[in-house]
């Protein structure tokens, strides 16, 4: 097996609900940290280890404009992994576009169920 240190970094990423979560909340626009961390019950010191972590994965990009740090979703990040998945021959590229309906339509669902 090769050792392939950028793909198991996306797949840890993507291991963790509250990171998945966050991607989620970054496929509608930029977000400032503090506003990320907003709907979530734990500290900015905590997310901002799990941006960090989305951060070297590549999936998201950080910048400073003025005072605030602003979050950036990646989705091209998600090319290699979908690279390795076919490699599998069961599984078809990912279709970015379809990936963000997918992720939209569990938003809906998940808002839905908690009401």
């Amino acid at each position: 097996m090769r050792n392939n240190p950028a793909l198991d970094s996306v797949l840890s990423a993507l291991a963790d609900p509250t990171r998945r979560r966050i991607l989620e909340m970054l496929l509608e626009d930029d977000m400032a940290v503090t506003d990320v961390a907003e709907p979530f019950e734990m500290s900015l010191a905590a997310i901002s280890k799990h941006l960090g972590i989305l951060t070297r994965a590549g999936l998201i990009a950080q910048e400073k404009r003025g005072r605030v740090k602003w979050c950036k979703l990646n989705p091209d990040a998600l090319r290699g992994t979908s690279i390795w998945m076919q490699s599998f021959g069961q599984f078809d590229a990912v279709d970015l576009d379809a990936f963000e309906t997918f992720l939209e339509r569990q938003l809906g669902s998940d808002d839905q169920s908690g009401a």
